[in-house]
């Protein structure tokens, strides 16, 4: 590995790539069931954007919508870090049309399978073919230089152990002008310890998080143009309170009277590069 993180970065990765290949292969969420379609609205999809897609590309792994703080154009290249069962890919795709592109990368091979299962589905029901899924890991992506019109990620980019690398690398990737849209976890006060030391937690996109001004940092030190910075604190509480075992197990971790939106947010972040 590089980046000079060693062993945790090999043992971060293989948490995440082990509890993402049990959600692949068991059609949920991080904790085994389908999230209610509701929690999926709550986050900024609309009832169009759902409809049509392949069965099991919705996983519930949400935490905001990056196409739509994109405002995807048609012909343009896109590209989703962590791309999972294909998401946010296909709703990508049909925005950028047959002329544009959407590219899904993702370093777990369960996951990868399903997206490139469902990628018949989408060509069958969009009549397009401008999809396609690579392996690999965000920190070091794929994907040549200066060839990406727009970056988008979903809840993943808190997962990585070496963030600013990845953002060095979401500035590599894009062309002049081009621009990145993430939608992500960040904190607002650091988290107890107990639940910074939970593999649950961190695969469950909480542990791995940083603060708001750390990511603010990291997307200047890559060479990025920082943009939009939209604090969504009200979609936490509301996944909270779906009584989901992984929520309750991390709530039951923090001091008596806090609510989970007392130190997570929802981020939605955009970008651009010079």
């Amino acid at each position: 590995m590089k980046c000079g993180c060693g062993n945790k970065t090999q043992d971060v990765h293989g948490a995440v790539r082990e509890g993402y290949s049990k959600i692949a292969q068991q059609g949920g969420t991080c904790c085994g069931k389908k999230a209610p379609e509701s929690i999926v609205t709550s986050v900024g999809y609309s009832s169009e954007e759902l409809a049509g897609l392949p069965d099991g590309a919705n996983m519930g792994l949400s935490c905001g919508n990056p196409t739509a703080i994109a405002s995807l154009r048609s012909g343009e290249v896109v590209l989703d870090l962590g791309a999972g069962g294909g998401f946010d890919v296909f709703i990508a795709a049909r925005k950028v049309g047959a002329s544009g592109r959407a590219i899904g990368v993702d370093m777990t091979p369960d996951m990868l399978d399903k997206a490139r299962h469902n990628v018949f589905s989408f060509i069958n029901s969009s009549g397009l073919d401008n999809v396609e899924f690579r392996l690999g890991e965000i920190e070091h992506l794929p994907v040549a230089d200066s060839s990406v019109d727009v970056v988008i990620s979903n809840c993943v980019i808190n997962l990585s152990p070496n963030k600013a690398q990845v953002w060095k690398e979401i500035a590599r990737v894009l062309k002049p002008g081009g621009r990145v849209s993430v939608s992500d976890i960040a904190l607002l006060k650091p988290l107890p310890a107990e639940v910074l030391e939970s593999v649950q937690a961190l695969v469950g996109c909480i542990a791995g998080a940083v603060l708001v001004d750390e990511t603010r940092q990291m997307i200047r030190d890559a060479g990025l143009v920082e943009g939009v910075m939209e604090s969504k604190a009200n979609v936490i509480n509301d996944m909270a309170e779906w009584s989901d075992p992984f929520y309750r197990t991390v709530m039951e971790k923090l001091p008596h009277g806090s609510k989970l939106g007392d130190y997570v947010t929802s981020m939605n972040i955009a970008a651009t590069k010079p």
